[in-house]
């Protein structure tokens, strides 16, 4: 059954410190199928180069002409291309099976679901090691297939929220999960521009009250219910701008929505500048219908912004009600819009709810944390798969 996640977020333990000094430097390849880059790449990535301040070698399997590609030479990342067109790509699953024989990976971390069905079937064939990290809260469809993956094909599973590891235990695949959250750096959300300066660069005075949401701009972020609380607040005479960073294919329906309302909505696109935003804003809205943890809550609390968020999934884990920010009921704009004019009339509950928000984030979810409770993972495996194969991981 799924482990508390408190238990994996603590120091270095026995196991990690083992690895480290028996296999030096340890070798792990990551696959990443994404063409995109959101929020789980953002996790790939902290990932990798929190391993590699500890030493260690990673190397990065993604798709050609993807953003992780990009973002990886920017970061002096050694990658690997390789096509993955589909779960029935056979020649991409024969270049991923020979790359990890040529390149004596220790273990293979899987990050993806098209990336956890080709590259456990290689990595089985490769006779590597393999876990892979489960990052959406949707149900997984019971089957052979299911199964196989979950508990053939990966010595592991990591599941990034308690709710997360809920849909592998309704799938009948919950014995070889763990719980390890996704996290944050807040060293990366250090703002480069005053409060002041991005306020004024978005046109928004020194008494606005101004909500924020990051979010890809589709129908599981729930966009279009805070607009539509943003519509019942304004009908109250409530009037706050509403900033939405992101994009996505519903930014048209969307915008036409946000048209008719009598307050300003403004529609940033994709942003690098999160810190600057966040900085800005007053409240940081999440009224997601899914969510497999909620990434972009996570960074508000750090930096002390009040959390409004939908109780779904791992959000319900971040967001403590009432005392780390206040959750309301999926698809419900009234309850939203509520949630919000309580914030918009009490400073002080912004300033508390902002504080213990902060504190929330450091009771488990930086990203050094979630380094450590990787390092302990791959120690259980590696220990499992020396013991049951003692040279599939020999090295010269």
């Amino acid at each position: 059954m799924p482990t508390d996640r408190r238990s994996h977020h603590s120091s270095p333990s026995a196991a990690s410190r083992m690895v480290d000094a028996t296999y030096p430097p340890l070798h792990i390849v990551h696959v990443d199928s994404e063409k995109d880059f959101s929020g789980g790449e953002v996790q790939v990535f902290l990932l990798m180069e929190g391993l590699r301040e500890r030493g260690w070698h990673n190397v990065l399997v993604c798709q050609p002409e993807s953003r992780c590609a990009t973002e990886a030479g920017q970061r002096g990342i050694d990658t690997r291309l390789v096509p993955m067109r589909s779960d029935l790509d056979l020649p991409g699953l024969f270049r991923l099976t020979r790359m990890l024989g040529r390149l004596q990976a220790d273990l293979v971390h899987l990050h993806t679901a098209r990336a956890t069905w080709l590259g456990g079937i290689a990595a089985r064939l490769a006779r590597v090691p393999a876990i892979t990290t489960r990052r959406m809260d949707r149900p997984l469809r019971r089957g052979w297939r299911t199964r196989w993956i979950y508990n053939g094909l990966v010595e592991q599973t990591a599941a990034i929220s308690p709710a997360v590891a809920q849909r592998l235990v309704d799938a009948g695949v919950g014995s070889g999960t763990t719980v390890i959250s996704s996290a944050v750096d807040p060293q990366a959300l250090v703002p480069a521009a005053t409060r002041e300066a991005t306020r004024a660069a978005l046109g928004a005075g020194d008494r606005d009250l101004v909500f924020l949401t990051l979010a890809a701009l589709v129908r599981r972020k729930g966009v279009d219910v805070l607009l539509e609380a943003a519509r019942l607040l304004a009908e109250r005479g409530l009037r706050p701008l509403v900033w939405i960073a992101g994009d996505g294919p519903e930014r048209k329906v969307l915008e036409a929505r946000a048209a008719g309302l009598h307050t300003q909505v403004r529609f940033l696109g994709r942003r690098s500048d999160v810190a600057d935003l966040l900085a800005a804003c007053d409240v940081f809205v999440l009224p997601s219908r899914r969510e497999g943890l909620g990434v972009a809550a996570l960074e508000a609390m750090t930096v002390g912004r009040p959390v409004v968020a939908s109780a779904v999934g791992g959000l319900r884990d971040v967001v403590v009600d009432d005392r780390s920010g206040l959750l309301v009921p999926p698809e419900d704009p009234a309850a939203l819009a509520e949630a919000l004019a309580r914030l918009a009339g009490d400073e002080r509950l912004r300033e508390r709810l902002g504080s213990a928000g902060a504190e929330r984030v450091r009771e488990g979810f930086l990203a050094e944390q979630m380094v450590s409770s990787y390092v302990d993972l791959y120690a259980r495996v590696l220990e499992r798969w020396q013991a049951r194969r003692p040279r599939a991981i020999a090295r010269a």
